[in-house]
């Protein structure tokens, strides 16, 4: 799979939004949605979240695997294991599809925190891709 296939397919990933509308179900291909009513969260695929954004008709909630304890704790896990532990991320192509920068709820002392945890795993990554190469 090239970088696009991947986006392509975390774009279907579900995301909490907050919407500030109120509209009936939607009936989609891929499945229902809705009702969405003004300050009550509901779950979303990324598209339309970062859609829906964009028009300034909801706040992104930024994913469970994003908080800066989670993260910690996950980075700390990795070096205590020899193995690899199970990854949140079928959502690292997220950040890279403009994502990241439409969650409007994160401090910029978050942002910050969460910028370097993936840095270090997109180097580590990149690490062991050299070596097997």
């Amino acid at each position: 799979m090239d970088a696009s296939e991947v986006e392509f397919l975390a774009e279907k990933e579900m995301v909490k939004i907050i919407p500030n509308f109120s509209l009936d179900k939607v009936f989609l291909i891929g499945g229902d949605l809705g009702p969405f009513n003004p300050g009550l969260p509901i779950d979303v695929p990324v598209w339309l979240a970062l859609n829906l954004k964009q028009r300034q008709k909801c706040r992104i909630i930024p994913p469970e695997w994003m908080d800066v304890e989670k993260l910690e704790e996950m980075r700390d896990l990795e070096r205590k294991e020899d193995m690899f532990t199970p990854c949140y991320f079928k959502s690292l192509n997220i950040p890279n599809s403009s994502f990241c920068p439409q969650l409007d709820n994160l401090t910029l002392m978050e942002i910050n925190t969460i910028r370097a945890f993936l840095l270090d795993t997109l180097n580590c990554m990149y690490k062991l891709r050299s070596n097997l190469q």
